[in-house]
């Protein structure tokens, strides 16, 4: 076969291609949904102007206001001292639950069905009535005499009771976070490990946490920002943590409300806060995995920046 019976057909073929008009495709439900939406927050923020219910002077009064910015303080303090405490008690149940030993992972299981099943606000009464069921709390021989005890209301307090409830709690959820990520790492580069005569910590502290952390961030970022927002609770307490001092502001003034978008935004706020922290660790911890990671939003805004100062010169 010649050449030219190829190549005239293909002539052909591309001028006729020339001829052909490109008709893109309408997206009309997509336009249709997006108009529906932009319409829709238009109207929720010509209400939040407008309705006078919000009160946004009330609002303006009490959100840094002296008694809020306290009680905003008390929230990220029982936050830290339930998360580190909780994270690190989790930790420990993990590798509990994945030991060898029957009586170490039945000991950690049984605490984890335990502590998920009872709500938080269960427990946060019970260790605020700890003193009823133990008065006094003392160091001795087992089943023997107690050499040194201790008024349990002396010893734990309110905010004892609290972080004690809020860190049990905590300590079951992360111990499944801790598990599923050590679970996730390739045992491959443990028995790699283990050929080279590495100990058994080093393998945990120096192969398997900083693999395993990519899994577990994500999971116990999400975890942390609902214990912040679940300190909340302890307003049974009679805590002056946010929310009681919001439910107690109101109570006073009647301004319900102002008071709760008070609460909402520095919910909102402090859960920012949170996300950016854990979008900048994670980052971190996948530098091993992804060796080109995607820019960062502080990037981002240098690059456009740049490009627009590029131009306009």
């Amino acid at each position: 076969m010649s050449s030219d019976t190829i190549t005239e057909p293909a002539a052909r073929l591309a001028g006729h291609h020339e001829d052909l008009k490109v008709v893109p495709i309408r997206h009309y439900a997509r336009w249709a949904a997006g108009a529906a939406v932009v319409v829709l927050v238009a109207q929720f923020a010509h209400g939040l102007v407008t309705n006078p219910v919000w009160e946004w002077g009330v609002f303006r009064d009490y959100v840094l206001s002296e008694t809020i910015v306290q009680a905003v303080w008390v929230t990220l303090q029982l936050t830290a001292y339930a998360t580190v405490l909780g994270f690190l008690l989790g930790t420990v149940l993990a590798f509990m639950r994945l030991s060898r030993s029957p009586v170490l992972s039945t000991v950690a299981w049984t605490y984890i069905w335990v502590f998920r099943s009872i709500p938080m606000i269960v427990q946060l009464v019970f260790w605020f009535n700890l003193s009823a069921l133990y008065k006094e709390l003392g160091l001795g021989i087992p089943f023997g005499p107690v050499f040194w005890s201790v008024d349990s209301n002396t010893l734990i307090g309110t905010i004892g009771a609290a972080v004690i409830g809020l860190t049990l709690h905590q300590a079951a959820y992360a111990a499944e976070i801790v598990r599923g990520g050590v679970i996730a790492v390739d045992q491959g580069q443990l028995e790699a490990a283990a050929a080279l005569g590495i100990p058994r910590l080093r393998q945990i502290r120096r192969i398997v946490l900083p693999q395993a952390m990519r899994a577990i961030l994500p999971t116990a970022g999400n975890e942390i920002i609902g214990l912040l927002k679940g300190t909340s609770v302890v307003y049974v307490m009679s805590i002056g943590e946010l929310f009681y001092q919001v439910q107690v502001i109101y109570g006073r003034n009647g301004r319900v409300i102002p008071l709760l978008l008070v609460a909402t935004a520095w919910y909102v706020v402090l859960t920012s806060l949170l996300s950016v922290a854990q979008y900048y660790v994670e980052r971190r911890y996948a530098r091993g995995a992804d060796r080109t990671p995607p820019p960062t939003p502080l990037q981002r805004a240098r690059r456009f920046v740049t490009t627009l100062t590029k131009e306009s010169a």
